[in-house]
């Protein structure tokens, strides 16, 4: 009987999230391939997956009582699921509570999600502690038992080779695009954000300098050799083979951590099937390289906990680790400024060397900020870039409540962001409109003047405020936003003026389906959440939670890089913007399967 009953409140509760537009749906403007009806067939095969999945997940567990800190993780996801429902329907959260309607649809789909959420969590903590993976061992066992790296590098590089031919010489997007301007010093926007430090310098630090200059070195490069578009190949062959390597490495680490070979095996076919894997070795965006430094500063904060040993040669490899990741991306320094101190904290034994490895690359941030890129007359990047939170804010008070400013505070926010046209610019979903017109030449005194205003509003309506950060994050928390997920487009900015000459090969038929592939992919039942934002944000939160549950204080520790990345995503302009999570979403499957593997030892 308690099975019929579960069967029946499978797909009621199916059939409500379904009809509730709850699924994943790709949008009518989605570049993938129309002519093969392929956002129709996958929309479809989508909510019958998540149907049968609901029904399934409801028949194969039985409800029990969950501990308080899980309970609490279930509710913090239902609560997430609330609000970004609300704010993606409405902007708001009047979607909540705005009519009674609403309040009862709200009542239904909180029971119904924690009803899920919790039979999920009840499914998954079954299947891990009762699967045994078995495998029968042949020569490919074999090779990978012995030669783990060596067999996922080959195996990736064959499969990396089809989006390197295909996307021939790279992708690029604007950023970059603009990087390479930025080297071969044109005049872009970057420049105009921010007071030059040499009016005939247009190099600035708005994109990490060293990425500018790798990029723009290989083409200059490929001139000498062949051409540009060679040049530009060089780089993507560079990114690829780092980014493979970075891989190869996360299945040794699991091999050197005794996980079972079929799982690696899982983790190779994960790494050559999901494209944004393969999409971001040939996209020339800085996030790649960062992200593999990332992996690599995550796995021997680990390797470093788990053996309390730091030899010499490790110190110089942690070293060249830090360094990557401080100048490869300008947030790079965050992330070990919050997260360094706790490996320092739990690492009694090796407190003493983590010191001076910590203070050794402040030091080297600090001298290479404050000296080298002065000295070259590099300009740094405008302060605007760390007020994308308040900036939003003050643009949404200025919609709704315009007319609740004095003379006076309109005046102080037009220094700083310029007011007549604050309302119109504001996107709830992207904060560069707002900022890109801030005024570069604001003094320390109308910032703070600017501030003064900004607190008084937020007293007077705090939701406001909230509603705004909501909009600007929700994507990150929840999984029904898949916005920016991949780059396939040839841009055509660095072709002006004949700067360089790029240009995509001939294979524009493959291209589309490959590029269709990516686009689709996220959708596909099941096995596109590896690829959510908010999935893996998830996923994330529940490594952390069962770090906490399970005494292991040092997995906190491994994860802190991650958990300061998803604050980061949560000041940065741009909701639910994919290259922002990568750091933590590339290497959530490896750490899921090593933190699994731990708790199995337990």
């Amino acid at each position: 009987m308690k099975k019929v009953s579960n069967i029946l409140l499978g797909i009621f509760i199916g059939t409500f999230l379904i009809v509730n537009h709850q699924v994943l749906v790709i949008p009518a403007n989605s570049p993938i391939n129309i002519e093969y009806n392929l956002q129709f067939y996958i929309d479809v095969i989508s909510k019958i997956s998540f149907w049968i999945c609901c029904v399934f997940i409801m028949y194969k567990t039985e409800n029990r009582k969950l501990t308080k800190f899980k309970t609490c993780y279930i509710i913090l996801l239902d609560l997430f699921l609330l609000i970004s429902n609300s704010f993606i329907k409405s902007g708001s959260f009047s979607y909540i509570y705005g009519s009674m309607k609403n309040l009862l649809y709200t009542i239904i789909f909180v029971t119904i999600n924690y009803i899920l959420l919790k039979r999920i969590l009840i499914f998954i903590e079954d299947f891990i502690k009762n699967h045994k993976f078995k495998f029968n061992k042949n020569k490919l066992t074999n090779l990978m038992e012995e030669h783990p790296f060596v067999l996922s590098f080959v195996i990736l590089f064959m499969v990396f080779t089809i989006y390197m031919i295909i996307y021939y010489p790279i992708i690029l997007s604007p950023d970059p695009s603009f990087q390479i301007k930025q080297f071969f010093n044109v005049k872009t926007k970057y420049a105009e954000y921010a007071i030059l430090l040499d009016n005939s310098v247009f190099l600035t630090n708005h994109h990490p300098v060293v990425h500018t200059l790798l990029l723009g070195g290989c083409i200059k490069f490929g001139r000498m050799i062949l051409n540009d578009n060679f040049g530009l190949f060089v780089y993507t062959l560079i990114q690829t083979i780092f980014l493979i390597s970075t891989l190869s490495y996360t299945i040794k680490y699991l091999k050197d951590n005794n996980c079972n070979t079929k799982v690696l095996f899982i983790l190779l076919l994960i790494y050559c099937i999901v494209p944004m894997y393969g999409f971001y070795a040939v996209s020339g965006v800085k996030d790649t390289i960062y992200t593999c430094f990332i992996i690599w500063y995550v796995l021997y904060i680990d390797k470093m906990i788990r053996t309390k040993k730091l030899s010499t040669k490790d110190i110089l490899i942690f070293l060249l680790i830090l360094i990557g990741t401080v100048l490869f991306r300008n947030n790079g320094i965050h992330v070990i400024i919050l997260s360094f101190p706790f490996v320092i904290i739990y690492s009694k034994e090796l407190r003493k060397k983590l010191v001076l490895i910590f203070l050794m690359i402040i030091s080297f941030y600090g001298v290479f900020d404050k000296v080298v890129l002065p000295y070259y007359k590099i300009t740094p990047g405008s302060i605007r870039e760390t007020l994308s939170i308040p900036f939003q804010q003050t643009a949404r008070y200025v919609k709704y409540y315009d007319k609740e400013l004095s003379t006076s505070e309109k005046k102080i926010i037009d220094k700083v962001l310029k007011y007549d046209t604050l309302k119109e610019r504001y996107n709830p979903m992207i904060a560069d409109p707002v900022k890109n017109e801030y005024n570069k030449y604001t003094t320390n005194e109308e910032l703070k003047d600017y501030f003064r205003v900004w607190f008084r509003c937020f007293f007077k309506h705090p939701v406001v405020y909230l509603e705004a950060t909501i909009n600007n994050i929700y994507g990150y928390f929840s999984p029904q936003q898949t916005n920016w997920y991949i780059y396939y487009k040839y841009d055509s900015r660095i072709t002006e003026d004949n700067l360089v000459d790029y240009h995509y090969n001939n294979l524009n038929r493959t291209r589309e389906i490959l590029t269709s592939y990516g686009h689709a992919y996220p959708y596909f039942p099941v096995i596109g959440l590896i690829s959510n934002i908010g999935i893996n944000t998830w996923l994330l939160l529940a490594l952390a939670m069962y770090s906490i549950l399970k005494k292991k204080k040092y997995f906190l520790v491994v994860l802190s890089p991650l958990i300061v990345s998803l604050l980061i995503c949560v000041a940065s302009p741009v909701n639910t913007y994919f290259r922002y999570a990568m750091p933590y979403i590339f290497i959530l499957p490896s750490l899921t399967i090593l933190f699994i593997k731990r708790l199995k030892e337990q």
